[in-house]
């Protein structure tokens, strides 16, 4: 059985526990799944401030298809009714014609009673919500939205190594993606120990891993970098002390530290980063974990732009 903790799930024993993805209809490239990759057709709809959402964003920006999938950007701080479109002119998206990503979940499924999550494709004409699948829509735009890849565009999923990206990718996302969160929203000291124990033997096993390598697979950027960029880019300034994952701050180990700033120095990566969503974000909208919801003015930024000596 789960309770209800910090408007997230948790487990008896205090575990944070996931909600599952409602929607996760697949858009592929022929049109067998009911939905078929077409320019102009899909609206992509993230947080800036969102890990999960960010991967996408990098994504479909490194594969060249902003023209192919419209963008739209919710606000950082979710109200009582989630995300919202107040970044827009009116309050509404001008595309999908919503002032909440919840109308376009209760257009799709009008009894879902979730929490409306980020990224989620819709479709324009119907305003349907294809899929909130975020670990599955990083990969369809790789692998079966090649015809709008731009000249010229990374091969983030290489045939060859998905199966050696897939084991990778597990452990990152149960000890690292998503053990920031079970570390965070834990709601008993021992739920909180293991993930926290588990989050940072993760991070050394990554840091030993990069020490002969530029990548985690080797000398191209591949999906698990991007899993894993989203994460470490928020760590200092959001999880280390919110999530009071607080061994040591990611400028603290060396080889993970410049692996961080190699990627977010290359183009496609820091430029879709926003530390002052991400920041207003986190400290604002957890309000059971910082009340005040005071934003800490640090840690300085300026360090992400200094040399990271791994090219």
């Amino acid at each position: 059985m789960a309770t209800v903790q910090f408007g997230k799930e948790t487990s008896q024993r205090g575990e944070f526990v996931r909600q599952a993805n409602r929607f996760t209809d697949r858009i592929t490239e022929d049109g067998s799944s009911g939905w078929q990759a077409q320019p102009g057709k899909y609206r992509l709809v993230v947080s800036l401030a969102c890990p999960w959402a960010h991967r996408a964003l990098i994504v479909r920006g490194l594969l060249g298809l902003q023209d192919a999938i419209s963008l739209a950007v919710v606000d950082p701080v979710r109200d009582e009714s989630g995300w919202r479109f107040t970044l827009d002119d009116g309050d509404r998206d001008p595309v999908l014609g919503i002032k909440y990503l919840s109308e376009a979940y209760k257009r799709s499924d009008p009894e879902f009673a979730g929490r409306v999550t980020v990224p989620s494709i819709v479709d324009v004409e119907s305003g349907r919500v294809v899929t909130n699948d975020y670990p599955r829509i990083t990969l369809d735009l790789s692998t079966e939205w090649r015809e709008f890849h731009r000249p010229g565009a990374p091969d983030l999923y290489p045939e060859p190594l998905r199966a050696e990206i897939d084991e990778l990718i597990e452990p990152i996302f149960r000890n690292v993606n998503n053990g920031v969160y079970r570390a965070g929203f834990a709601s008993s000291q021992e739920a909180y120990e293991e993930a926290y124990d588990g989050l940072f033997a993760e991070l050394d096993r990554l840091e030993a891993r990069l020490t002969d390598r530029r990548y985690l697979m080797g000398d191209a950027i591949t999906e698990v970098d991007i899993r894993l960029f989203t994460t470490l880019v928020r760590f200092d300034a959001v999880y280390h002390g919110h999530f009071k994952c607080n061994r040591n701050k990611l400028s603290e180990m060396p080889v993970l530290w410049a692996y961080a700033r190699d990627l977010f120095q290359t183009p496609g990566f820091g430029d879709t980063v926003d530390f002052d969503h991400i920041k207003r974000h986190y400290y604002y909208t957890h309000d059971a974990i910082n009340p005040t919801r005071i934003v800490p003015k640090g840690p300085d930024l300026a360090n992400w732009q200094e040399p990271h000596g791994r090219g």
